[in-house]
């Protein structure tokens, strides 16, 4: 059977190859964009499949109304999918406070205001699906990302506690983790002004690598996307799906030298413990 999926940021990148490939097997889409003359085009291939939504994340009261009037407009929504976002590359100081902010609210606040919209939808519904495009960065840390970095693992907090909160409901969650992928990411990067005390630094070094595409991107968004959406079809998915060689290998490296680090705190961890209990 056919089912409704609520994309954010389907305009380009993942969500667009997600509207795509739904909408070639007969799903039926509601695509939120920024700029809603980008999908001109698929909406006349597509006409009656494909809704598009103007949305900017950052705006918390559109976030509830397209919420509540995509819920209004269909008997149901299977799939939430958010997936606007950005890159935000430079060392801590190098940012601006703009730049902070505007990071923060667009993919961690936005995404929180968006599922915290779409839940009393799903829960009067009977149950659905969120799924949460993270990265590899909600795991793991490069130098030169510290504020996407904060958002990723900020948003993946958010919802390890929020699918224990609404699993009674039937809601559950999809924490999609890809590593790097070539999506026209690194292209849409907003770049802060680089100091040069940072040149001979890993900030410098991966921002070279960024700029003289050095930097390998292993990652196919086709095959990414088809993954995601196979979870989401799944009846049981994993709450955190990893995706690409990249992300696997990088995300159980840090995962080891975390357990090994935290097993040496054994005694000390026991330690701070009330003697009388």
């Amino acid at each position: 059977m056919s089912k409704t999926w609520f994309i954010t940021g389907a305009s380009s990148g993942l969500g667009l190859d997600m509207a795509r490939q739904l909408l070639a097997r007969n799903d039926r889409v509601l695509a939120t964009t920024r700029r809603p003359e980008t999908l001109a085009d698929l909406q006349r291939q597509y006409c009656g499949r494909l809704e598009v939504v103007p949305l900017d994340l950052t705006d918390p009261a559109g976030v509830e109304t397209a919420i509540s009037s995509a819920f209004q407009r269909h008997d149901r929504i299977d799939v939430v999918v958010s997936n606007a976002g950005y890159g935000l590359f430079g060392a801590a100081e190098e940012l601006t406070e703009t730049q902070i902010d505007r990071q923060i609210a667009t993919n961690l606040t936005g995404s929180i205001h968006l599922i915290r919209a779409a839940l009393p939808h799903l829960r009067r519904q009977g149950g659905g699906r969120i799924v949460q495009v993270s990265s590899e960065g909600g795991q793991i840390a490069y130098a030169g990302f510290s504020l996407y970095h904060a958002t990723k693992w900020g948003i993946e907090g958010f919802i390890e506690a929020v699918a224990q909160e609404v699993a009674p409901f039937g809601i559950t969650f999809i924490i999609a983790e890809p590593g790097p992928t070539d999506t026209g990411f690194a292209a849409n990067l907003v770049r802060a002004d680089a100091m040069t005390v940072y040149e001979e630094t890993p900030v410098g070094a991966l921002r070279r690598a960024i700029g003289d595409g050095s930097f390998v991107l292993k990652g196919d968004a086709a095959r990414t996307v088809a993954a995601i959406i196979a979870a989401a079809d799944s009846p049981t998915p994993p709450l955190r799906l990893t995706l690409g060689s990249t992300a696997h290998a990088s995300i159980t490296q840090a995962l080891a030298a975390r357990l090994a680090v935290l097993e040496t705190q054994r005694d000390v961890a026991h330690s701070a413990d009330r003697p009388d209990l």
